[in-house]
């Protein structure tokens, strides 16, 4: 690929400024302030309730703010582990969430207008900040091999699938999702998934050296771990009914963290050489527990299913860290960066099952396990499909992605502190390689 495919000076802002431009437009002609007379419950992943409630303005601005810092510090931070791409994962992770939470208000608020209005208010920030996160658990499976042009075009498109699918599963099946176990974290990983098997790179089958990890980077990655393993309760309850759903589902979620980090601390070393713990499995295992309980969090499945939950999650997660990810990887052309299909994937259609047994045994009132499984199926499904497609789209020549050879390195698109010219000079001098031997 040529240098100046790269080069993101114009394109770059061209594409950012027009989206933002035509959001800002689209927000003049439809969004407005909540003047407290909305209809309904809303739009979420809990059903919606046919009562008319009062609810101050306020009241779920401080899970609000919870949910905020997982969005831009947790995941953010989480991907900081590559040793040369921090300010990407961080960077990105910002402009991403940034630009999606305002096309997701507009997405989700498509369906739920009121006087050909969408009224914006605390909870709908809330699902418009759950509708960046699908972006943000697929950017994980890309993390390294796309540039910031490429992402944009797939938080645009992401996100609109997104949107479709929730109203299907939520709105129109009937399904009980209050934690998003299936419309957020198995949409998420596979449709990430899905676009990094059509971006997959014959060039890196075998690894790239900046593929990986240093002291420092792995402990700036724990921030997001800890920061995201702290709020989960919030994230999993913020759209529950009030009362003792909420109250169910923040006591669910903290029990199924708990137990998840111990199962992943046992698997870790269980697995590894001299009984030692892997820091990958430390900062994305133990997260999920939060996952899986998701879909059943607000239902009264006792503390110790709960925590059942949560210990078989990290166990699955771990394990597939440990043995699945290079098998997805070699066999199946995967090239899972974070490995989003452990602690996103696997334990969100964990939670979709949960969420089938639980209501087949009666703990949610008004759904039906048939209903459940259909949401599951059909979060997978536009997942992977709209995955494949969004990936096709971004495998177009003229959004900038990074050569093979300057994968997983910030240089390409950041201004790095003393390290521009040398990397510059690598760059160039590759092209010239690469340009010679066509010769």
């Amino acid at each position: 690929m040529p240098a100046y495919a790269t080069n993101m000076r114009f394109k770059f802002p061209i594409v950012a400024l027009s989206l933002e431009i035509i959001t800002i437009i689209l927000y003049g002609v439809f969004v407005v302030y909540d003047d407290g007379k909305s209809k309904g419950h809303g739009h979420g992943h809990a059903a919606p309730s046919n009562e008319t409630k009062h609810v101050e303005p306020m009241t779920l601005y401080p899970m609000f703010q919870d949910v905020h810092v997982m969005i831009f510090i947790g995941f953010g931070f989480l991907m900081t582990f590559l040793k040369r791409y921090g300010f990407s994962s961080v960077g990105v992770n910002l402009l991403l969430a940034a630009f999606g939470l305002q096309w997701g208000l507009l997405m989700q608020g498509i369906w739920d207008l009121d006087d050909g209005k969408i009224k914006i208010n605390i909870s709908k920030m809330i699902n418009a900040d759950f509708s960046t996160a699908t972006v943000l658990i697929s950017f994980g499976a890309v993390l390294g091999k796309t540039s910031p042009v490429q992402l944009l075009i797939m938080t645009i498109l992401e996100i609109t699938i997104f949107a479709i699918n929730e109203h299907l599963v939520v709105e129109i099946l009937g399904v009980s999702d209050v934690g998003a176990s299936m419309t957020i974290h198995a949409f998420g990983a596979y449709f990430g998934l899905a676009a990094a098997r059509v971006l997959y790179r014959q060039g890196l089958r075998n690894g790239h050296e900046n593929d990986g990890s240093v002291y420092h980077s792995d402990l700036f990655a724990m921030i997001g771990t800890v920061f995201l393993w702290m709020f989960w309760p919030s994230f999993n309850s913020a759209i529950a009914e009030p009362g003792i759903p909420q109250l169910t589902a923040v006591i669910n979620t903290y029990l199924s963290l708990a137990a998840c980090v111990l199962s992943a601390y046992a698997i870790s070393s269980l697995v590894e050489h001299k009984g030692k713990l892997d820091m990958v499995h430390i900062q994305n295992a133990t997260l999920a527990g939060g996952v899986a309980v998701g879909t059943c969090a607000d239902m009264n499945i006792g503390p110790f299913g709960a925590m059942l939950i949560g210990l078989v999650a990290g166990t699955i997660s771990t394990v597939g860290f440990k043995f699945l990810s290079p098998i997805l990887a070699s066999n199946l052309g995967i090239q899972d960066t974070c490995g989003v299909h452990n602690l996103h994937g696997m334990p969100g259609i964990l939670g979709g099952l949960a969420g089938i047994v639980a209501v087949a045994l009666g703990k949610k009132a008004g759904h039906t396990a048939a209903m459940q499984a259909a949401g599951l199926a059909s979060s997978l499904g536009f997942g992977l499909v709209g995955g494949a497609l969004t990936g096709l789209i971004m495998k177009l020549p003229f959004w900038g992605q990074p050569p093979d050879q300057n994968c997983f390195d910030d240089s390409l698109y950041w201004e790095v502190p003393e390290e521009e010219e040398e990397n510059e000079e690598s760059l160039a001098h590759a092209d010239h390689s690469k340009n010679k031997a066509e010769a």
